[in-house]
């Protein structure tokens, strides 16, 4: 009674309350498996620091021109071990998941290159990086055309359709491992594997970028593994274990990074120059926190879809699927239903919890975006957060927590608004 009592200090009723643990009571083997994981992936990014020697003067801060910066270069060796890949570049300069990704597309295609999405349409901010939605200095303005095959209705991948669009311009392969405002499942590391090894079947010399943001540590596995020659991320997402205030990575292999760094900093400088201006510390740290604050965020997934499926919502990934990032997809059928899932979000934050979420315009989107994020780093969304563009099917983005307890409060959080406005209904 104790922590019923606390959880209704801040909020939550006891009829919500016990609605959650009775969900919870049903999900401890779930629990159980995603601890394994963390476990692997711990040792795992733990056996990386100790191969590469990891000592406090590797914490040590550089300013200016970032010469000799063994701190910085050090990282990204470890970067590199934990991903399997010969190469990365891990860098405070880089300043969203976003720029890492235009980073490594703008460095290695050329004017006359194609880029292939074998996935369907991109994420929404790369519409105007690759030039779908025409925007100053995209790709298809330096001469990059596009091409796209869409996923079967299934969600499958249409192998025919990606084997008629690579041709003898098809330069990249860019594959989204995550969901994006799309209601459409994630895609595990066998499958992106799969599909890395069938391109590559139609074409040896292509090359394969992964879009890993929010699925890093969610498997044992990483696409790196599997064929991809780049996989890129957010430092603010779950590689960066809610430390990082910054950053993005790109592993893979040494010719794609070398060009990534030259795209970064300027030709014949590359990852010579950049300062790590006293970020160290947190991106050691928070690298190795990440498996197990992924953990949590994961767990609060899951828990997300068990409690909104048992209320007659349709949830992506559904309650029972197995997961391959940290996002949860809950179709709330509304706008008003969207606003009040987000302002239980922000009300369980422990940053501007007295905040009221309003939709806005937000660069990069084509349709308004409610977000809420209480977070010690803007935009982390490995810390808890909820967000989706304001059009049908009205679906809310839910991802991060950096416990698990945290994450579990703020989808109580979520359902408690829904049933204050009348837009959700507990099962007698």
């Amino acid at each position: 009674m104790e922590l019923q009592a606390i959880y209704q200090t801040l909020g939550v009723s006891p009829a919500v309350y016990r609605y959650g643990e009775a969900a919870l009571n049903r999900l401890r083997d779930r629990f159980a498996d995603i601890d394994r994981t963390a476990e692997y992936n711990q040792a795992k990014v733990l056996h990386a620091m100790q191969q590469n020697r990891v000592n406090a003067t590797h914490f040590a801060a550089t300013t200016g021109y970032g010469y000799d910066d063994e701190g910085r270069d050090n990282l990204e060796r470890v970067y590199a071990a934990v991903f399997h890949t010969e190469a990365a570049l891990v860098r405070p300069q880089i300043t969203c998941g976003t720029h890492a990704l235009t980073v490594a597309l703008s460095a290695n295609l050329l004017p006359g290159d194609e880029l292939l999405s074998p996935v369907g349409a991109p994420y929404d901010t790369l519409e105007e990086v690759i030039g779908i939605r025409p925007s100053k200095c995209s790709l298809r303005e330096y001469g990059v055309t596009y091409a796209q095959a869409d996923l079967l209705p299934c969600g499958g991948f249409d192998y025919e359709a990606i084997r008629s669009r690579i041709n003898e311009r098809t330069k990249l392969i860019t594959i989204q491992r995550s969901k994006g405002y799309a209601t459409r499942p994630s895609f595990s590391v066998a499958e992106i594997g799969k599909l890395i090894a069938f391109c590559k079947s139609v074409k040896p010399d292509v090359k394969v970028m992964v879009d890993n943001c929010y699925g890093e540590f969610v498997e044992t596995r990483e696409p790196s593994d599997l064929g991809a020659d780049m996989v890129v991320g957010s430092l603010i997402k779950n590689p960066g274990g809610g430390l990082a205030p910054i950053g993005g990575y790109i592993c893979g292999t040494n010719e794609c990074v070398e060009r990534c760094a030259y795209r970064l900093s300027a030709p014949g400088l590359g990852q010579e120059v950049g300062a790590n201006l006293g970020l160290m510390p947190a991106f050691y740290q928070g690298l190795f926190l990440a498996p197990t604050v992924t953990a949590g965020a994961l767990k609060g997934a899951v828990f997300a879809a068990n409690l909104y499926e048992g209320l007659g919502f349709s949830c992506v990934p559904n309650a029972s699927e197995e997961r391959h990032d940290i996002i949860q997809a809950v179709t709330l059928g509304s706008r008003e239903a969207m606003l009040a899932f987000c302002r239980g979000i922000q009300a369980a934050a422990p940053v501007d919890s007295y905040v009221t979420p309003e939709p806005w315009a937000m660069p990069g989107y084509d349709s308004e975006v409610v977000m809420a994020a209480g977070a010690f780093v803007q935009g982390s969304s490995i810390e808890l957060s909820a967000d989706g563009p304001i059009r049908p099917p009205y679906a809310v983005y839910f991802q991060g927590g950096l416990t698990w307890q945290h994450a579990k409060l703020g989808i109580l959080m979520s359902l408690q608004k829904l049933t204050e406005a009348g837009l959700a209904r507990l099962p007698e």
